[in-house]
């Protein structure tokens, strides 16, 4: 697998939440760095689709969350 390399600056707060967040999970910093910036592309992925299909979602009555639940349960 091709990887790169990515720099980037963190304040001290973040840094702190890094290296602890590195410690309590038996991780590296970048293991955890890649898997965060993992799941908040993912959850922006997420936000803009559901932002491109929810008009088509509420013509069809789907308004909240628990709509949708409701017809898949």
């Amino acid at each position: 697998m091709k990887t790169s390399t990515l720099t980037i600056r963190l304040d001290r707060e973040l840094d702190d939440l890094l290296s602890k967040a590195s410690r309590q999970a038996g991780k590296n910093r970048s293991e955890i760095a890649r898997e965060a910036l993992r799941r908040q592309l993912r959850i922006s992925r997420f936000e803009a689709l559901r932002k491109r299909i929810m008009p088509f979602a509420e013509a069809r009555g789907f308004l909240t969350d628990e709509d949708v639940f409701s017809k898949v349960s």
